[in-house]
């Protein structure tokens, strides 16, 4: 039997651990199972390249937990988008995406493929399982779902999501005191999340427990609230932009800074808006997605709020390639495991779809089908522990 992983979209910290646990558990299943990797996603499925796992990899699992990033490397690539694959010289023009991706499959004998990465990670692999299955082409295709934004439905916890909010709190935790370096200063941390706040919440909660192991000083103004987080917006909540100014400006004029936690999807339709209102285009990639590195939502807002509150000096700080990069913590690694564990029992049975805690089922453990899977969840705002950093935050 021939099983072979891709590593799709932007990295999490969840990649090699992922790999490493597959590789683990189908080694230990059968020695004499081959194991093969497309590098840079799918881009390598269309052009052959591949890697050989191979067997002495049993005796080193552990190596694969100290890195970040994936060891198979990762593309954004659509199948079904046959006019970005024939511009990037994927595919010649007349060749069909998923028709070369299904040959390429049978030609390298694979009977599994793992295919770990996020919404659109698993919508293409629900393309090819598809196709696959249209032409009669005997493959199982299971998807591990992975993305910081933790926005893919119906999953309760996508891996490495946990792992990026732990490390943007660590990373605002040394940023936070930049906040020495003048009066009136405004810190802006721009957090990862097109269309989902969860990270940007989860980073501020993270944040913020982290903050309680500080001792502070008074005696000299070296104060907790100095050091908190004045205020959070995301995607899914309305932003009373002349409301907020009100209230951050009094917090301005108390402590002398104002640290905002930013999602980087807060307010993007109004951003669109303004920006093609100046005749300037907005650049999207292969699934049409705003190109938010372009964009650049934090430098927006630090101008608006920059005037708005008067402040002296203005810091814009992004911690999500610094998130996002990081190895897998404890808390993803169990994760890791236990949906590694079933993605490869679900594999050896023959069934497709994404391993995932499904929310329409109490949660449960499950091979999720593909025609289920897709990206865009929002973040719940209600939810208790958000409410209660919200009312904390507002009454400083």
């Amino acid at each position: 039997m021939k099983i072979a992983f891709l590593t799709s979209g932007g990295v999490a910290p969840c990649l090699s651990a992922s790999i490493g646990r597959l590789t683990e558990n189908y080694l230990k299943y059968d020695q004499n199972i081959e194991i093969i990797g497309y590098l840079n996603g799918y881009k390598g499925l269309l052009l052959g390249n591949s890697i050989s796992f191979p067997k002495s990899l049993s005796e080193n699992i552990e190596k694969f937990y100290q890195f970040g990033g994936s060891p198979l490397g990762n593309s954004r690539v659509k199948l079904t988008n046959i006019e970005d694959c024939i511009k990037k010289g994927y595919i010649k023009k007349g060749e069909i995406p998923l028709e070369i991706a299904a040959k390429q499959l049978v030609k390298d004998g694979i009977r599994i493929l793992h295919t770990i990465g996020g919404d659109d990670t698993n919508t293409t692999a629900a393309d090819l399982s598809y196709y696959l299955k249209e032409n009669s082409y005997k493959l199982t295709v299971v998807g591990l779902p992975k993305t910081v934004d933790n926005d893919v439905y119906p999953i309760a916890q996508t891996l490495g999501a946990l792992t990026a909010a732990e490390q943007g709190a660590i990373f605002f935790e040394n940023i936070v005191n930049e906040n020495t370096t003048s009066d009136r200063q405004l810190i802006i941390h721009e957090v990862m999340g097109r269309n989902c706040g969860w990270l940007t919440a989860a980073t501020a909660f993270e944040y913020r427990k982290r903050l309680n192991n500080i001792n502070f000083i008074p005696e000299i103004d070296l104060v907790k609230e100095k050091w908190d987080i004045h205020a959070i917006l995301l995607p899914e909540e309305e932003i009373s932009f002349d409301k907020e100014c009100e209230r951050l400006n009094k917090v301005m004029d108390k402590y002398d800074c104002v640290n905002i936690f930013l999602s980087e999807g807060a307010g993007m339709n109004l951003i669109i808006q303004e920006t093609e209102k100046l005749g300037e285009s907005i650049l999207r990639d292969a699934f049409g997605h705003v190109r938010l590195d372009e964009l650049n939502p934090g430098e927006w807002f630090a101008k608006q709020f920059g005037k708005r509150l008067n402040a002296n000096k203005i810091l814009v700080q992004k911690s999500g390639y610094f998130g996002r990069s990081a190895k897998a913590n404890e808390a993803d690694l169990r994760l890791i495991f236990e949906i590694a564990d079933y993605a490869v029992k679900i594999g050896i049975e023959g069934r497709n779809g994404v391993i995932g805690w499904d929310e329409e089922d109490n949660n449960k453990l499950s091979c999720i089908d593909f025609n289920r899977i897709k990206g865009g969840k929002l973040f719940n705002t209600s939810l208790d522990w958000y409410r209660k950093m919200i009312n904390e935050i507002q009454a400083i």
